[in-house]
């Protein structure tokens, strides 16, 4: 699965580089242009239901509180219902995943704001004198982020990656056998 925001050229290249790669829209992007959608005075209530999608115990409940924050939605905010609905699937492809890897798969911010923060820090410096400084660099942002990760526990455990694994392989059609089958 990969996780971006809705820009097509991400979108075209991934379908292109990883065929079989499940596509997912990052919440937090989707929530920004969300918020640009309402008053600012209404975006308290609007992103308290939205979050509650996020907060359900199993792909089911995702699903129908999803459906729920459209219902509300549709009262107030009719183009928000509308903008939501239309952008489920993409929003809740992780709820396709292994419940242990939702955390980890539903935004892409993480990876945003390491690349930030070493563009950053290499716009301080400047001009490195040669190869070695930059990686000396981005090897201690890397660093510094991979233990602020294992804290937050940001990576996926064995289980959860061998649970993606199973249920990739009982999901999987083998090509070659549709083949056989067809002819």
């Amino acid at each position: 699965m990969v996780t971006s925001d809705a820009h097509l050229g991400i979108q075209a290249a991934v379908s292109e580089v990883v065929p079989n790669a499940a596509w997912q829209r990052c919440r937090t992007h989707f929530s920004k242009n969300l918020s640009s959608m309402v008053p600012k005075t209404q975006w308290p209530t609007v992103s308290a239901m939205f979050h509650t999608i996020f907060q359900q115990p199993d792909s089911q409940a995702v699903w129908k509180q999803a459906h729920d924050v459209v219902e509300f939605c549709q009262q107030k905010f009719p183009h928000v219902a509308d903008y939501l609905e239309k952008s489920l699937d993409d929003l809740l492809a992780f709820t396709n995943t292994p419940k242990a890897v939702w955390t980890k798969v539903w935004s892409n911010n993480p990876t945003e704001r390491l690349n930030r923060e070493i563009h950053r820090r290499t716009d301080v410096v400047g001009i490195f004198p040669d190869r070695d400084a930059v990686i000396c660099l981005v090897g201690a942002v890397l660093a510094e982020h991979h233990d602020d990760w294992i804290q937050q526990k940001r990576y996926m455990s064995l289980t959860s990656l061998e649970q993606t694994k199973t249920m990739i392989a009982s999901t999987v059609i083998d090509a070659a056998e549709t083949t056989e089958n067809a002819a």
